[in-house]
């Protein structure tokens, strides 16, 4: 009798469809925010990069580009708009004191 019950009398619940559906959501989500982000760091690392070589003109369109990402970042939720104006505040300081 007591080997029939291996499991202190408490079952797992199947999960609802809606839980699976928002487990897939999450992930998909995740998965997209991330890539946002790294192309993100990417670009400021490509900007840093060219600050480093004193290449000024250069830095100032991968600004602008940054601008736009970090901005379409806001948009869509990804980042927050404190972030965001915290990154592009560092990076234009980092123009100003080069010039």
């Amino acid at each position: 009798m007591a080997d029939e019950k291996k499991g202190n009398g408490k079952e797992k619940k199947a999960r609802r469809p809606s839980a699976l559906k928002r487990d897939e959501q999450s992930l998909r989500r995740n998965a997209k925010n991330r890539s946002y982000k790294a192309k993100v760091s990417t670009a400021i690392r490509s900007f840093q990069d060219s600050m480093s070589k004193k290449d000024t003109t250069a830095a100032k369109g991968k600004l602008n580009d940054i601008f736009s990402l970090v901005d379409k970042g806001v948009k869509t939720g990804i980042y927050k708009q404190n972030k965001a104006a915290r990154v592009k505040s560092g990076l234009s300081r980092i123009v100003k004191a080069s010039v």
